[in-house]
């Protein structure tokens, strides 16, 4: 991770960021749907309320990527909304997110973490597979352009 990125904790003052990031990244591939709205609308009711996290990462005093993990039920929670701005891209920097979601997740006393993405997103697919993400059928999911999901089984706390 380059000397000049933190990872920090979401605050209610980034959510314009946390919005803009996502809905920057989703609507360069994708179109942006019910869900993204209301996550990126109401991230306090929506991911961290609930039990979630959100993670901001800021390189040279800008917030230049984010990471959010929304609690699912039984101790499985959903990677969802890791965007890094294009011109942030190659740093290294959704590594630091994915480790420090990750981290977060321990934390929290998570023993599976999911996520939904689509296979045209092979850097992010490659980003998955490195942290320790693997590939199982696709169940249900209310997104339309979801047809990928990837689950990390966590080691209980010892």
């Amino acid at each position: 991770m380059p000397a000049r990125v933190a990872i920090i904790d979401f605050e209610p003052a980034h959510q314009p960021a946390f919005r803009a990031l996502n809905h920057a990244w989703i609507s360069r591939y994708f179109t942006l749907e019910a869900p993204d709205h209301q996550v990126l609308d109401e991230p306090q009711r929506y991911v961290l309320d609930p039990g979630g996290h959100i993670l901001m990462a800021v390189y040279n005093d800008e917030i230049v990527g984010t990471c959010a993990l929304i609690k699912e039920h039984g101790g499985v929670y959903e990677l969802a909304k890791m965007a890094v701005a294009p011109a942030a891209q190659g740093l290294g920097i959704g590594w630091a997110l994915g480790q420090g979601i990750l981290q977060k997740a321990r934390q929290l006393g998570a023993h599976r973490v999911e996520l939904i993405s689509n296979s045209t997103l092979v850097p992010a697919l490659a980003l998955y597979e490195k942290l320790g993400f693997r590939h199982v059928p696709l169940a249900p999911t209310p997104y339309q352009r979801g047809d990928v999901r990837m689950v990390l089984d966590l080691p209980a706390a010892g």
